[in-house]
């Protein structure tokens, strides 16, 4: 049947987004400015201290090469289910279903964390005009992003990608000025990216942060039903995202490394990791740039909701359209092409989890926002592991003209790569999470149950449904 915009199920919005669209979702959800004043000062204090911008090098180094499969594949799968459709199609229907439960805790995860920080930052900003609990600036916001979200996806991109200019505008503003103000106590160097200065044992603790701040790489596949072209978008989107958040990191913290000099910025991170970047910015370029970072900070966490809270709004359409949840979930939006009820759940399984942090009485900062965090970075890794191990096995089956570099070669690289930082996350956990709870401890067993139990219940759908599970991977195609 064919189906276009005005069809209430079947297809979303096709050629709504093009290139410079999904490269805003993916540096929107990795949040530039969030990652580099909030997570990179806790890298500087207890991991490589002046390696880190070598650290974020590597990490960006990782992901090209993992795009490299990643994108090849994207030519011969595609649709809304990204990495569903990956491994269902790499590896098999039990492990694609799996891994698309692990995406959904994951993302999940990512959503509740922001929105515990959003409330923070929240709260603390309008406290001289209106002092409202954390939570209820966080409702706020999932209200406003749900609306957001309802809208076409360029709508969404829109205002992901006004945010994204303020956030790198303002960090480059005191980039530059450090550069203008000639530097600090030691001058210029590049020692940052040395070996001697990048492999140092503190390498993998930083590498923790760093990997971290790179959650959302899939975006760019998981909008190819709705990009103009996908098979030259989508590889084009994954290159510059990865190419432009991978400089942007290693620049920026390359330049608080020569305003406070090597020897000393990993003490001084130790000695005040909020005050870290503000103390270079009321420096460099005065005390207003603090209060711009402060409410830029805020924006930055709400174009990171609303790029992830899209990217959940389609693995639930997705799984509605397979059937492997309520077809419901599989409807698009009469007017904005957009998948308004998957939102509508998303929206709501949201706020019920969030209610449950409140009524326990969870701290936002070192429960919602730094426990949840913990859980999406051990989630996304070990789901881009499954994905490694797809991509491999597809091009194994699949005759295509792509060479060996692409099709086994990468991808084993991004392979041993993804499970050296996967087991550097886990071996640092309590470090990543600020706590040393069972429950924290717990985090990659429940990732590995999830997957588990997604399998088993793909394999219940072959013995009560053989159709439905033939079909399973294919509704995209």
């Amino acid at each position: 049947m064919n189906t276009s915009i005005a069809d209430p199920v079947g297809k979303l919005a096709k050629d709504s987004v093009g290139v410079s669209h999904i490269v805003f979702f993916v540096v929107a959800a990795a949040a530039p400015l969030t990652a580099v004043v909030g997570a990179s000062p806790a890298a500087f204090a207890f991991g490589n201290g002046a390696g880190v911008p070598g650290a974020f090098v590597l990490a960006g180094l990782l992901y090209l090469v993992f795009a490299v499969g990643f994108t090849a594949m994207s030519r011969h799968v595609g649709g809304a289910g990204a990495f569903y459709t990956y491994i269902t199609q790499g590896i098999g229907k039990p492990a694609g279903v799996g891994g698309a439960l692990m995406a959904l805790v994951t993302y999940s995860a990512v959503q509740i964390a922001v929105y515990g920080l959003f409330g923070v930052f929240m709260a603390g900003a309008m406290a001289p005009i209106a002092e409202l609990p954390w939570w209820a600036w966080s409702f706020a916001a999932l209200v406003a992003v749900h609306f957001c979200g309802q809208r076409n996806i360029a709508f969404s991109g829109v205002i992901l990608g006004v945010c994204m200019i303020a956030e790198i505008a303002i960090l480059l503003l005191l980039d530059v000025a450090i550069l203008f103000a000639g530097g600090g106590p030691e001058g210029y160097g590049v020692t940052s990216f040395a070996p001697a200065t990048v492999l140092t044992p503190g390498l993998g603790v930083a590498l923790v942060f760093v990997v971290g701040s790179f959650i959302g790489f899939e975006a760019t596949a998981i909008f190819g039903e709705e990009a103009e072209n996908p098979g030259k978008t989508i590889p084009r989107a994954t290159y510059i995202a990865v190419l432009l958040i991978t400089i942007f990191y290693a620049f920026s913290t390359w330049t608080i490394v020569q305003f406070y000099g090597p020897a000393a910025v990993q003490a001084t991170a130790e000695a005040g990791l909020e005050t870290f970047y503000f103390v270079a910015s009321d420096s460099v370029l005065g005390p207003w740039s603090s209060q711009v970072i402060n409410v830029l900070l805020i924006t930055s966490l709400f174009a990171c909701v609303l790029s992830f809270h899209n990217t959940l709004n389609r693995y639930f359409f997705a799984l509605g359209r397979e059937g492997l949840a309520f077809k419901l979930l599989g409807r698009v939006h009469p007017k904005h092409g957009s998948p308004y009820v998957a939102g509508m759940l998303q929206t709501a399984t949201a706020a019920l989890v969030l209610l449950l942090f409140i009524v326990v009485g969870a701290d936002p900062y070192t429960v919602v926002f730094s426990w949840m965090s913990a859980l999406a970075v051990i989630g996304i890794l070990a789901v881009q592991v499954l994905v490694s191990v797809a991509i491999l096995m597809f091009f194994r089956k699949e005759k295509t003209s792509h060479g060996v570099w692409t099709t086994t070669v990468a991808p084993l690289i991004g392979l041993a790569g993804l499970l050296g930082a996967l087991a550097l996350v886990i071996a640092n956990l309590s470090l990543l999470s600020g706590s040393e709870s069972l429950i924290v401890k717990s985090f990659p067993y429940l990732i590995a149950l999830v997957g588990l139990l997604g399998a088993v219940f793909a394999m219940q759908i072959r013995k009560a449904k053989p159709e439905l599970y033939a079909s399973l991977g294919k509704a995209f195609e």
